[in-house]
């Protein structure tokens, strides 16, 4: 791996050592934060780090939508923005404490902008880990933020980024984008986002992609968690026909779920998220969010699924009651299916998913509000499935993994799974189903967006720095 992720390290470690340690003074001097600002910073760790990273890096260079003068921001947090997934907070903090949350973000954002970084280079590529030593190699480069990884023939890869765009890595490492793709709405957590390969792909050159399919009615643009299937010939998407849409459209940018998977039986599996409509979406099985669904590879609907004959449901709902899963997977080693679910603040959830089966939002959860008010002060109920694990404060787990590969010696057989949050990649080790031991990755490596085991028994994993790096275990390290 060369040129690793540039400034993403050192700049979190300086927002780190600045927002967590430094302040201006009235000379615009850095300075020790004074009593108010400590308690900003508290405040913004409680309150706020669990969406926008505990650094506050991630203002530095945003789209301010809502604008980013103290006047915008104080109303932003106090009156929040649910579409975009931003909850007030007039109800939890006074506007004092509003105020000082204010300048804190102020603050961090003149000292990153203060103290830029030009670019840089991370020299080491290697890691240690506790059975064994690894190093990245770099497969692409500059695809934005890669939410999906499809393996094709050939040792090519396709890979997602958000913004709409697909490109394919070619065994000689060349990226080339590919035309025909699917109108998304890019816009909040919505895009491009993942993408399968059909089992018998060779023989008929079929992918699938989730994204954030988009609708315009009435001067107002709406959105839902769509699928659809094209035929790649060469580098364009041909024969594009809409397979799966969990609906109703809604206004809100938040919560498409979208991972897929294919089973052994060449079913279709799509998680889609509850959009954040918490109490309209995820026990209704009238409508698409918070559920998991299951088609057939032409969107037709198996006859076996759990509410087929149930009036009024949605034929394609295989379990219901989720949040925000943005983790699915096949396990290889039972064919269970496994999947990642993002909680509030806190919560955040491994489950192995069941046919007809209620995993419980908002009904149960390990999370409460972002704003900290609680949204039920029950944690389980029968009829209700329990998470296999959970993670409290969350790490906004993403998409999941099994190794199941010998080039990794005693890793095989465990989970990994990425966090957005912490910028890490979790591995758990597991017996009898049960997460018994975490270790904790390759950290402050990036948003990691995607992991998936390769059919070369190696592991991909997608940063949102525009990377995508293959772990290399280093000869003769312990395994």
């Amino acid at each position: 791996m060369t040129a690793m992720i540039k400034n993403t390290l050192l700049i979190g470690l300086l927002g780190f050592i600045f927002f967590q340690c430094v302040g201006k003074d009235n000379n615009g001097q850095v300075a020790l934060l004074d009593e108010n600002s400590q308690e900003a910073q508290k405040l913004y760790l409680q309150y706020c780090s669990s969406c926008h990273g505990s650094t506050v890096e991630a203002f530095a260079d945003r789209v301010w939508k809502h604008g980013k003068s103290a006047t915008d921001i104080f109303q932003s947090i106090k009156k929040g923005y649910p579409n975009d997934g931003m909850p007030a907070f007039e109800g939890s903090l006074s506007e004092e404490q509003i105020h000082g949350l204010v300048d804190y973000i102020q603050t961090a954002i003149t000292n990153i902008e203060r103290y830029g970084i030009e670019d840089e280079v991370i020299e080491s590529d290697t890691f240690k880990t506790e059975l064994l030593t690894f190093s990245l190699d770099t497969i692409a480069s500059g695809v934005g933020v890669p939410w999906g990884i499809g393996f094709l023939p050939d040792n090519e890869l396709l890979i997602t980024n958000r913004s709409g765009r697909l490109y394919r890595i070619d065994a000689n490492g060349n990226k080339i984008e590919i035309g025909g793709v699917p109108d998304v709405h890019s816009s909040g957590q919505g895009g491009l986002l993942d993408v399968v390969i059909h089992p018998n792909f060779e023989a008929n050159n079929w992918v699938y992609f989730a994204y954030s399919g988009i609708k315009r009615e009435n001067g107002r643009t709406l959105s839902a968690t769509t699928v659809s299937r094209c035929r790649l010939i060469g580098d364009q998407l041909t024969e594009s026909k809409l397979v799966f849409e969990a609906l109703p459209y809604a206004d809100s940018r938040i919560h498409y779920g979208s991972r897929m998977v294919f089973d052994d039986q060449g079913y279709l599996y799509i998680t889609a998220g509850d959009r954040g409509d918490t109490y309209g979406n995820p026990q209704n099985l009238k409508r698409g969010g918070g559920k998991i669904h299951r088609i057939r590879d032409d969107g037709s609907i198996p006859e076996d699924n759990p509410f087929y004959h149930i009036a009024n449901a949605m034929k394609s709902i295989y379990s219901y009651g989720h949040r925000n899963p943005q983790g699915l997977t096949l396990n290889p080693f039972t064919n269970e299916l496994w999947s990642t679910e993002h909680g509030p603040r806190g919560g955040d959830e491994i489950n192995i998913i069941k046919s007809g089966a209620n995993y419980g939002w908002p009904v149960i959860t390990y999370g409460i509000n972002y704003n900290g008010t609680i949204i039920t002060d029950k944690t389980e109920q029968e009829g209700m499935e329990q998470p296999l694990h959970y993670w409290t404060p969350s790490i906004a787990p993403t998409n999941l993994a099994f190794v199941n590969s010998d080039k990794y010696g005693d890793w095989k057989g465990s989970l990994l799974v990425g966090s957005l949050r912490y910028r890490y990649l979790n591995r758990s080790v597991l017996v009898d189903n049960q997460v018994v031991g975490e270790e904790l990755l390759v950290k402050n490596i990036g948003r990691l967006r995607e992991v998936k085991m390769g059919p070369d028994g190696y592991i991909y994993i997608g940063v949102e720095t525009g990377y995508v790096f293959r772990l290399m275990p280093i000869d003769g390290s312990d395994s």
